[in-house]
């Protein structure tokens, strides 16, 4: 998995610097903590961190090819699942290997296709391939998003890496926000190449950087096309199914323990059915979570059914898996150093289901324990239509994203506390407008489509490319935090462009959530997975978690330098602050006192200046 940093730079000598590409290499330190190296020439100077996952011996990186002439250096975060077919292939156009690593198998990739290397890569990834002899610098990242890679211009060249505290590391870029910057964090949409920090943006999923002393160019290498679909529903479910089978059993690799995340959902379920298969006769190791108040007193919602531990416990059984159950103090939600991990892991406030981003990082800490790598069910919602919102008129006729219309936008909104002035110089209603309109032209249609299966077409795109990448943010930035590679075989684009394609009435045939999903698993999952409705990762419903908000929130207000305070409306804010806790607490209900806490805290630890 691992993190990458570097600098190219036209304009300078770098070798003077590389004690600043050390910083920015050490400040990942936590995405990997089994090795570090720093490679620097005149005008390019790059950094990783590894967490060994595929050949422990022989894949530490920076990695170095000569050929001739030639030189060229590779960093890499990620897993290339088909490196094996790829080395067979290269090898048999002369390349010699002396590692076993899909590190090296993508740099001579790159030796023998250029910047094509990126199209036949099958995989999660991230990666910097600077060529010496031709000066020339490729970024490159996967098709879903899953691996982030951030970077800023310089005057004359770039930095980069794996998270945006190694470009303000790098002494490169400052730590400032102004108007867009605010308006990634206060709406839950993901507008792809967009950073929260001024002068930053994110390498688009999907996408390539060149960059040599001639310019940056930024080249798409792959967008989910729309196409016929020729199959009958048996069909379509028998091919979901094999691929399933397929993109599982590739993220299976590893040379180090792996286990997955099991909910007791169709989603985690089924990604865990199909690995112990693939497995045994050893036994999987599989974990569950959730909150110790929530095990003792579970509380039904508008989208929280059932306890999700019974559920999990009895497919681990039926499955005979290794299983772990990780119940969670609420209390250590609301402790400064685990709050102070997370917006560490994360550079940026995490403002919707702030109490999510805790559990995860403490759920992580307790798997790394026992595994490397783990295998999660994350896009399958997405993907097979899920959400609600997917069977909502009004979410799915409306002119915005589905998930921010009436019904569903209350479970994303957090600016309730904020000052009227600040939230209307910022204009967030005209920027989702434009977001939603170039979100729309962007999406693929088919001339064969109805008008229905049309609209439902862009509703999946939507889910698949402005939603899903907040969580793959979430999952990648916790889990990393703690040296945990999590892989996502739902966001294998085989699969993706496979059911991306099939009609929505396939999709939702016995007018549920995820048909296809659960008619694929059926003979695979027994009856209490395959009926049970679906519930959404664990949230605390502890009042106390609550209280404990409003009692950061005090205290800002307390302090006159807290630099969050220009930002609020002081009225609503005591408002808020003389409510009474109750018994229990949702994340909607706390949506604006997550905000208005991660907010601060993220101005105050990276003195953040604000351009508005």
């Amino acid at each position: 998995m691992c993190g990458i940093a570097g600098w190219v730079d036209f304009g300078r000598d770098l070798r003077p610097h590389r004690s600043t590409v050390e910083r920015m290499t050490e400040a990942i330190s936590r995405r990997g903590p089994d090795a570090a190296g720093v490679w620097v020439s005149t005008h390019a100077a790059v950094g990783h961190r590894r967490l060994a996952v595929i050949d422990i011996a022989g894949g530490a990186q920076p990695m170095i090819c000569r050929q001739g002439q030639d030189e060229y250096v590779v960093v890499f975060s990620g897993e290339i699942y088909n490196f094996r077919s790829l080395r067979s292939d290269l090898a048999g156009r002369g390349h010699v290997f002396t590692t076993s690593s899909d590190t090296e198998v993508l740099l001579r990739s790159y030796i023998e296709w250029g910047t094509g290397c990126v199209e036949r890569l099958e995989g999660m990834f991230g990666f910097a391939v600077w060529d010496v002899s031709r000066r020339r610098l490729l970024l490159g990242r996967d098709r879903l998003g899953i691996k982030p890679l951030y970077y800023a211009r310089l005057a004359d060249g770039i930095v980069f890496g794996s998270e945006p505290k190694v470009l303000l590391e790098s002494g490169q870029v400052r730590a400032a926000v102004d108007a867009s910057g605010f308006r990634e964090i206060f709406d839950m949409v993901k507008n792809p190449g967009a950073a929260v920090f001024k002068g930053m943006q994110e390498l688009r999923p999907g996408w390539f950087l060149t960059l040599t002393p001639e310019g940056l160019s930024e080249q798409r290498y792959w967008r989910l096309d729309a196409a016929d679909h020729p199959h009958d529903l048996d069909t379509t479910i028998n091919g979901a199914r094999e691929l399933l089978d397929t993109v599982v059993g590739d993220q299976l690799v590893s040379d180090v323990p792996i286990c997955t995340l099991l909910s007791g959902g169709l989603d985690s379920s089924a990604i865990t059915a199909i690995a112990a298969s693939a497995t045994a006769p050893e036994p999987l190791r599989t974990f569950a979570v959730d909150f110790q108040s929530n095990a003792s007193a579970f509380s039904r919602d508008a989208v929280r059914h059932s306890p999700d531990f019974p559920h999990a416990r009895a497919l681990a059984e039926h499955l005979g898996t290794e299983h772990h159950e990780i119940l969670l103090d609420g209390r250590k939600l609301a402790d400064p150093a685990v709050r102070a991990a997370v917006l560490s892991a994360t550079d940026l406030p995490p403002a919707y289901w702030g109490d999510m981003w805790p559990s995860l990082l403490l759920l992580f800490e307790q798997v790394k324990r026992h595994s490397t790598v783990a295998v999660s069910g994350e896009g399958a919602d997405e993907l097979f239509g899920g959400y609600q919102w997917f069977f909502n008129a009004a979410a799915t006729s409306g002119e915005t994203f589905p998930w921010l219309t009436s019904g569903s936008s209350r479970y994303f909104g957090g600016s309730k506390l904020f000052d009227r002035g600040f939230l209307d110089g910022l204009d967030l209603d005209a920027a989702r407008k434009q977001s939603y309109a170039d979100a729309v032209a962007d999406a693929p249609t088919h001339d064969g489509d109805s008008p229905g299966e049309a609209r439902m077409r862009l509703v999946s795109y939507l889910n698949l490319t402005r939603f899903m990448q907040t969580l793959l943010d979430r999952k990648d930035r916790m889990s990393m935090a703690v040296g945990l590679e999590v892989r996502v075989p739902f966001c294998d684009h085989r699969l993706i462009e496979y059911v991306f394609n099939v009609p929505w009435h396939m999709k939702s045939f016995d007018g549920r959530e995820k048909s296809l999903l659960r008619a694929a698993m059926t003979d695979r999952l027994p009856s209490f997975i395959l009926e049970r409705k679906k519930n959404p990762y664990p949230a605390i419903q502890d009042g106390s978690y609550e209280a404990s908000l409003r009692e950061m929130l005090a205290t800002i207000v307390a302090d006159p330098t807290s630099p969050v305070l220009p930002l609020l409306d002081r009225t609503k804010v005591d408002t808020q602050l003389r409510k009474q806790s109750t018994g229990t607490s949702l994340p909607y209900s706390r949506g604006s006192l997550e905000l208005a806490v991660w907010i601060n805290q993220w101005l105050k630890r990276y003195s953040v200046q604000i351009d508005l």
